[in-house]
């Protein structure tokens, strides 16, 4: 027996073996992203050549050592080596390709995807909409499904520190942006683009952008940003009826939209306005959901700090179901300033509860039809 014949299998192992380690930022084993240049073993001594994909990569030490633990776990080899390089441009447009599954650079929602969209919007401010949002696809994620939220609320964003990842910056590769991931959850947001303060400074970067920015970075965010195959995608829009409304109308008319308020009268009066907006884009309202509903007191008493009825009153106008009642939780806003959503940390909480219903009625809801290029058979 020839030592080659010896070592082809030990080769052979240590591939299955490395195969089973996970790039942390794109979330791929190595072995499928062309990672591995190749593994040759002599005398019992492994060398796995490691191509980066980018330069600079910060998983870069991770990779490294799993690589090394998984090719030292395979019986029959005594020592390991890894010889780290990064890829070509060549090998990096063909890794992007790859991952795009062949599909050309344009937004991956358009009419004939089969992700369910959903933009949640508000009238004005201060309803609790990016909380919501939040907490509502961590809890469509926790349900087994594979979510996408992308934080259209470029003046105020706040949806990275709500799911407790400030700081968190998309890994490039090539042209394609890979979000990063919180709670099952793969996030894009215009804070992780902006420049990041120094440790302990605040966080206090102001966007003032005229509307084809605003236009360009909700399109950006759609087409550049690489969400993979998503069940539910969910976009947190800013309040109002401006110009990054009308321009999820025209880039996802296949959207449905929820319309948040608060119990509120005026509060439900200026939502009305966001909800008629969308639907002249295209869009569909399918219902409202009260947020900040009442608080619960110790002797099952609800305090109603911002009155009633205003959801109700908005679905009548609207001629929609409310969906959701959400009542107001401590753990709730204690959870959207320490970054750990309710859903998971208290999910018996009543506010927790109700968003976890709300994500029960949307996981199980076709996505929308319009724009959608439907078979047609004519019978002759």
């Amino acid at each position: 027996m020839t030592s080659r014949s010896v070592t082809e299998p030990l080769e052979a192992a240590v591939l299955t073996a490395l195969s089973r380690v996970i790039d942390p930022e794109i979330r791929r084993p190595v072995t499928e992203l062309d990672m591995i240049g190749g593994v040759t073993v002599a005398d019992g001594a492994a060398h796995v050549d490691l191509k980066l994909t980018i330069v600079g990569c910060p998983a870069a030490d991770r990779i490294e050592r799993d690589v090394r633990a998984a090719a030292a776990s395979v019986d029959g080899v005594t020592a390991v080596s890894v010889d780290v390089s990064v890829m070509t441009r060549e090998e990096r447009d063909a890794l992007t390709a790859r991952l795009r599954g062949g599909r050309p650079r344009e937004h991956q929602f358009g009419p004939d995807s089969l992700t369910k969209v959903f933009a949640v919007t508000s009238g004005k401010g201060g309803v609790g909409k990016s909380t919501l949002t939040a907490n509502l696809a961590v809890s469509l994620a926790a349900k087994g499904l594979a979510v996408g939220l992308v934080d259209a609320d470029v003046f105020g964003f706040s949806i990275p520190g709500i799911l407790g990842i400030e700081g968190a910056v998309p890994t490039r590769v090539g042209e394609l942006i890979l979000p990063p991931v919180a709670h099952g959850v793969k996030v894009v947001s215009i804070g992780m683009f902006l420049p990041q303060p120094a440790p302990g400074a605040p966080r206090n970067t102001a966007v003032s952008w005229r509307g084809p920015m605003l236009h360009r970075t909700v399109q950006q965010f759609l087409t550049d940003v690489w969400f993979g195959d998503l069940d539910v995608l969910l976009l947190d829009l800013p309040p109002g009826t401006g110009d990054v409304a009308i321009s999820v109308g025209q880039l996802l008319p296949q959207a449905q939209v929820l319309v948040v308020t608060t119990p509120q009268t005026a509060a439900a009066e200026v939502a009305e306005r966001s909800g008629i907006a969308a639907r002249q884009t295209g869009q569909t309202v399918i219902g409202v959901v009260e947020n900040m509903a009442g608080l619960p007191q110790a002797d099952g008493t609800v305090l109603e700090l911002f009155g009633s009825g205003g959801g109700e009153e908005l679905a009548r106008r609207l001629d929609v179901p409310v969906l959701a009642s959400v009542p107001l939780s401590v753990d709730l806003r204690r959870g959207g300033d320490t970054g750990a959503p309710v859903v998971l940390t208290t999910p018996d909480d009543p506010a927790a509860v109700a968003i976890d219903a709300l994500a029960d009625t949307l996981a199980t809801r076709a996505r929308g039809l319009a724009g959608r290029h439907l078979a047609m058979r004519i019978n002759p």
